[in-house]
């Protein structure tokens, strides 16, 4: 009896290689466009992060060179000459990230609701035309609207807001440059648009028939905002307050050219053991309890609002 043909065996053979092999680079694909961003995150942050985890870790000094020694004091020290700072930045920012919430939530709502097609795109760049200047032009502008001499401050004179406000410390001998308001009024205003965008985007893509839906069954508007809105803008405001509080919790601009040394926040004390001290182990040491006091809050946060599903 004749051998059987083995073409068609080997054509199968090859067919399911090849399709193994083309199923395999598939996986792998999603890797590969991956591998820019990864390669990004490990030389622009994991490094510089290992790089201050050891110079924290360090004694010495400048003069006679560090030596890494395993040196945990360094951030019990930084805690006890530093934690007013400390403790200043995480109050200024999150009085000026709810103030944020207050004011950025009617607006995107408002852009979101009520206005049209035609004008929703103009609103949605004033709100980023902050961003066509400068981060540190943008504040010194506040040293001009905040002036002494100033309307703003001749205002808030005539309606009493000063005299209540220097009875409870945020402003003094009836001037707001140099004093808290001033500072959490920058940070307000610099980290707005970080506040309405994603409220927006989260309030944009709501199924407007559910709130029709609930009109229909006798609900009043308050109550419709309160059981359907407000839930399903959750996103939104955690994305916001996020994107809000943590660079407000770091900065040093504001507290530089809007406070005084009586508003300095650790930003200032950073950029100072940095830069002119050059007490780089402590500096180092107060950049990283920033940051892990930073991740637990953000943590806790997050599971408390109930929803990781951020715009």
């Amino acid at each position: 009896m004749a051998a059987a043909p083995v073409g068609p065996a080997v054509g199968q053979s090859t067919g399911t290689s090849d399709g193994a092999s083309g199923a395999r680079s598939s996986k792998l694909t999603p890797y590969f466009l991956l591998l820019p961003l990864a390669l990004a995150l490990i030389v622009f942050f994991l490094l510089p992060l290992l790089s201050q985890i050891n110079s924290s870790l360090t004694s010495g000094g400048l003069e006679e060179g560090y030596t890494f020694s395993w040196a945990f004091g360094n951030y019990r020290e930084v805690w006890v000459d530093y934690w007013p700072q400390f403790l200043r930045s995480f109050g200024y920012a999150a009085v000026s990230t709810l103030l944020a919430l207050l004011i950025a939530y009617p607006l995107a709502y408002t852009i979101a609701f009520k206005v049209g097609d035609r004008v929703r795109p103009l609103m949605l760049v004033l709100i980023i035309a902050p961003f066509f200047t400068s981060f540190l032009i943008r504040t010194l502008a506040w040293t001009t609207v905040l002036a002494d001499d100033g309307p703003v401050v001749g205002f808030l004179h005539g309606i009493g807001f000063l005299s209540l406000s220097d009875a409870v410390g945020l402003t003094s001998d009836g001037r707001v440059l140099a004093t808290p308001l001033a500072v959490i009024l920058g940070l307000t205003y610099n980290f707005l648009p970080f506040m309405t965008l994603p409220l927006y985007a989260s309030l944009e893509k709501q199924d407007r028939s559910l709130i029709q839906a609930s009109g229909d069954l006798y609900a009043s508007a308050w109550a419709g905002f309160w059981k359907i809105t407000w839930p399903l803008s959750l996103p939104g405001v955690v994305s916001g307050t996020l994107l809000t509080f943590i660079p407000a919790t770091g900065d040093y601009i504001n507290a530089t050219f809007l406070g005084s040394m009586r508003e300095s926040m650790s930003g200032n004390v950073i950029d100072a053991l940095f830069l002119r001290v050059r007490d780089y182990n402590h500096a180092a040491a107060l950049s990283i309890s920033l940051m892990v006091a930073i991740v637990v809050l953000v943590v806790y946060y997050v599971r408390r609002a109930g929803t990781e599903d951020l715009v």
